[in-house]
């Protein structure tokens, strides 16, 4: 691993463009259900992914590279190319002074969600396969400073592992899986269930770390005001999508999914990092009230988030200021580019302001440290 400026964004998304799957799946044997863009009839374009529209703000999402960051491109020729361009990509990393960026889905998902919609177990593979081969392919083999993340089929956790252990292989370094599968397809089973234990074993055998990202399930979110400016409904669903984690980092605390795989690593992405104290600090909280020593607990909530959990910031000045209560090494950093709420292109900046008084050993493992040792870069 080579550090140049000292950076390891871990929550960076690729935009997938107009041909990625219609180059890659069978037209005699899908035909419309290809994933693919189509045309409104005043010429704006949007997504359909086996027959239905993706409900995107636009046929992609690169607010950060727009003239107005509340705007998202309506047309693809309104896409800026850093968006979907690796070498242009790089060249907004080098100005932003960012070494290495782990890359998460647009078109697939923010948790790589879209296809678990499919019910069609054959379709939605190929979807998924597709895209995994196509980072490795476009992304990942046009620099080892982009750090690619497969998706999975949400189930059977058979098939789901199987796929992961295929794009492992492959080269991918995590894998990103929607943490709330019945919000994807209604007759999902929880997360919790034995279905998934195929994922947390491959994950755990694999050394690579699972990524629930924030924003995959709109009903965890508050519903905008129908009534609020673009500006605005933007605003608030940037504000409500990471804390929309809380429950997901509860959940993970007190299920038993943590003890039983103690290997395993899990990253929150784009959580934010200044509600991660009071939630573990509450959640030791009950577990002490409610003596959940006595049901085979043999370690804390927080215990087992400091063994093996991450949570991501990007802009929190004030968690940084009392780190030590959710843990130096459980800080991840990012950028989040390229949408809207990322703090491209004055990233810079936006660290010196965040990590002021912070000693450089510290500065050090959360800005690049902890990444580089979770994900196997050096």
């Amino acid at each position: 691993m080579e550090l140049k400026y000292g950076l390891i964004s871990v929550d960076d998304h690729v935009q997938e463009p107009l041909d990625l799957w219609t180059e890659r799946l069978s037209q005699s044997t899908w035909g419309d259900r290809i994933p693919h863009v189509a045309a409104r009839d005043d010429g704006t374009q949007y997504w359909v992914v086996d027959g239905q529209p993706l409900a995107l703000p636009g046929v992609a999402i690169a607010g950060a590279a727009m003239p107005d960051r509340a705007h998202e491109p309506q047309k693809w020729d309104e896409v800026p190319e850093l968006a979907y361009d690796p070498s242009a990509r790089l060249r907004a990393m080098d100005a932003d002074g960012v070494d290495y960026s782990v890359l998460y889905p647009t078109v697939a998902g923010l948790a790589g969600e879209t296809f678990g919609r499919i019910t069609d177990p054959e379709l939605e593979l190929a979807c998924v396969q597709a895209y995994n081969d196509w980072l490795i392919d476009t992304w990942a083999s046009a620099s080892d400073r982009f750090v690619p993340q497969c998706i999975a089929p949400l189930q059977p956790g058979e098939a789901a592992a199987r796929e992961i252990r295929r794009a492992v292989a492959k080269g991918h370094k995590g894998v990103v899986f929607p943490a709330v599968p019945e919000h994807v397809r209604a007759a999902s089973p929880h997360i919790n269930e034995p279905d998934y234990e195929p994922i947390w074993k491959a994950c755990q055998e694999l050394d690579v770390p699972v990524c629930f990202h924030a924003g995959c399930s709109q009903q965890m979110q508050f519903p905008a005001y129908s009534n609020l400016s673009p500006g605005l409904a933007a605003s608030l669903e940037a504000m409500t999508r990471p804390i929309s984690s809380v429950q997901v980092v509860a959940n993970f605390l007190y299920s038993r999914i943590l003890m039983n795989y103690p290997g395993l690593k899990v990253v929150f992405a784009e959580s934010s990092l200044a509600w991660g104290a009071y939630e573990i600090e509450t959640a030791d909280h009950q577990f002490e009230r409610q003596r959940l020593s006595q049901e085979g607990y043999d370690m804390t909530p927080s215990e087992m988030f400091h063994r093996q959990c991450f949570m991501t910031g990007w802009y929190d000045r004030m968690a940084i200021e009392t780190r030590q209560y959710l843990g130096v090494e459980n800080i991840l950093w990012g950028i989040n580019i390229p949408q809207a709420t990322s703090t491209w292109p004055n990233t810079r900046e936006a660290i010196e302001k965040s990590f002021a008084g912070v000693p450089q050993d510290e500065k050090d493992r959360m800005l690049w440290g902890n990444a580089a040792k979770l994900y196997k870069l050096g």
